[in-house]
């Protein structure tokens, strides 16, 4: 019976354990195109960018990225990773939008400082200080020379 005793206990304990394994929450975690910032999907193979979670379209094929739980009370119902604080406290951006070359914060903090710790303007971009505010440090070289101003000093014109 002490024999017996034990199964039922190893048998319990086997059943607990496994229940809070199936209560932990789901590392969703995974980098998208370019390599973005993403939510995996169920099907545990479909990564899609941050900026696509909760934006009222299902790109998971069960929806799961547009659930009440995740979506109900943005950006605090939203996992941490997937989310950027811009230096104002009332404003969020994406992750996958940090680092994009986009002023996505409106105040640059995205894209620029200590917060962001972006790398500086990759090959598709010309470093300058930009005219237009929809840029923070860096406009895109499809612009160079294209007889419209995007840098102060003109250097997307000249040099680019």
């Amino acid at each position: 019976s002490a024999v017996a005793l034990l199964v039922l206990a190893a048998a319990v304990g086997l059943v607990v354990a496994l229940g809070l394994l199936l209560r932990a929450p789901v590392n969703r975690f995974c980098a998208a195109s370019n390599n973005r910032t993403g939510f995996l999907c169920d099907d545990r193979a479909t990564c899609i960018p941050a900026s696509q979670v909760c934006d009222r379209v299902s790109n998971c094929r069960d929806g799961e990225d547009e659930h009440e739980k995740l979506c109900g009370d943005l950006p605090r119902s939203l996992p941490g990773y997937l989310v950027f604080h811009c230096s104002n406290p009332a404003s969020w951006v994406y992750a996958d939008q940090r680092c994009n070359g986009m002023n996505d914060c409106g105040d640059c903090s995205d894209e620029m400082g200590s917060l962001a710790a972006c790398p500086p303007c990759g090959s598709e971009w010309w470093s300058c200080s930009p005219v237009l505010y929809e840029y923070c440090s860096c406009v895109p070289r499809r612009l160079c020379r294209d007889g419209i101003q995007h840098c102060l000093a003109w250097s997307d014109e000249y040099f680019c």
